[in-house]
């Protein structure tokens, strides 16, 4: 079998630096740490980039995929827009920011990129099936994506997400399977399914193609700087679920600057999560390098990870960047949401309002620079999860057709 993964050249651990053959593989032989995509570029230029299309393939000559992935059945995800939020920013009393609204994607939630990259390593390797344990997002990603690629799919999910994502999920075909557990159950169980032979042949997104789906979120950090003019944020807020956007948003910014795309210039990752599942959060405030589980219970499903796999990393991140993690309340979520709709017209999703509240939170306790160029990620669309904000979502009034009638209200 013929593989074409690009520029990508190995696997390489994440921890002991060995490098194995580009197979689907996800964990280190030699000490068990995390594998991800090493490459060798070669020589790419701004214009090479501004080149291509509206999507994440105008990135393709940096990640692990094939050079003609563009003429291929996907879904193009990426481009989303940045938004110069200056109606926030002043009421947040923030100088210069931003908002990278990735609710525009075609499943409308970033998951649509890292699912395209999958994709593509899933026809490398002749998966007829492709799966994901997921927290509700995913799941609609990967079966619009194996839908588009004439793949089968079979996703899981905890029984209790958002009625939402579940209709999402199971609109695009493919199977569905509810499991009576949490996110961190759901994923131990794919584990357990890939090594029988009912998983034989099969994708597993976040698991055994896990160091090609994760590349896809080092397109966020391309795209903000592209769409910045070229040059780094001086600070960003992202929102932590198993923390592998936040590490690769880090990784995607490292390699701009490593292939002279961008100024080597100094910037703050900032991690955000929610009280009810924080434990990243728990870990940097406490001082600690390892992060202890933890069980969900949280209105932001989507970040409900009790344990997430890159917390670890995250950490390193923050401390390295100068930045911080940080977490806010169900209520002060809910408040974020409404906060961004009011001045901005984006309806984010609750991972959304985790990111808004922890930046609110950063400016008031004095840990994030209002004077800095600022982007917040919000990544997802709030259609997704109408019950967080079902205490509002009533008429104001409800009158007579009549200007009497309205007159008196």
């Amino acid at each position: 079998m013929s593989l074409d993964f690009g520029p990508a050249v190995a696997l390489s651990c994440r921890e002991c630096g060995a490098r194995y053959d580009l197979g689907p593989s996800f964990a280190c032989l030699e000490c068990f740490g995390p594998l991800e995509a090493a490459y060798d570029f070669g020589t790419v230029t701004r214009a090479q980039i501004e080149a291509g299309p509206a999507s994440i393939w105008r990135y393709r000559s940096l990640l692990p995929v094939p050079v003609d992935v563009a003429t291929k059945p996907n879904m193009n995800p990426g481009w989303t827009q940045l938004v110069k939020a200056g109606n926030l920013g002043r009421a947040l009393g923030i100088r210069s920011l931003h908002v990278k609204d990735d609710s525009g994607n075609p499943t409308h939630s970033f998951k649509d990129r890292v699912v395209a990259i999958a994709v593509e390593a899933a026809r490398n390797f002749g998966f007829h099936t492709l799966s994901c344990s997921s927290t509700g997002n995913l799941a609609g990603a990967v079966t619009a994506a194996a839908a588009r690629a004439g793949l089968d799919a079979c996703v899981f999910i905890p029984a209790d997400l958002e009625q939402a994502k579940i209709a999402m999920a199971r609109v695009f075909g493919g199977r569905l399977i509810g499991i009576d557990g949490t996110y961190d159950e759901v994923n131990r169980f794919c584990s357990e399914l890939i090594g029988d032979p009912l998983g034989d042949k099969w994708g597993f997104v976040n698991v055994n193609l896990r160091p090609y789906y994760a590349e896809g979120s080092k397109t966020l950090a391309y795209e903000i700087a592209e769409q910045l003019g070229w040059k780094l944020p001086e600070q960003i807020v992202i929102p932590i679920a198993s923390g592998s956007q936040l590490t690769k948003i880090d990784k995607g910014f490292k390699e701009l600057i490593a292939l002279g795309l961008v100024e080597d210039a100094p910037y703050k990752i900032f991690g955000a999560q929610a009280q009810g599942c924080s434990p990243v959060s728990a870990a940097y405030k406490a001082g600690h390098d390892v992060v202890q589980p933890v069980k969900p219970d949280t209105i932001a499903k989507s970040l409900a990870i009790g344990n997430p796999a890159d917390g670890p990393y995250v950490l390193d991140i923050a401390r390295r960047t100068g930045g911080a993690v940080e977490d806010v309340t169900d209520a002060e979520i809910v408040e974020a949401i409404t906060l961004l709709a009011a001045t901005e017209g984006i309806f984010a999703e609750t991972a959304g309002g985790v990111t808004v509240g922890v930046l609110k939170k950063l400016v008031e306790n004095g840990t994030l620079d209002p004077e800095a160029e600022t982007v917040v990620l919000n990544t997802g669309d709030g259609l997704k999860t109408l019950d967080a904000v079902s205490s509002i979502a009533e008429p104001t009034a409800v009158i007579r057709p009549s200007l009497d009638a309205f007159r008196a209200i």
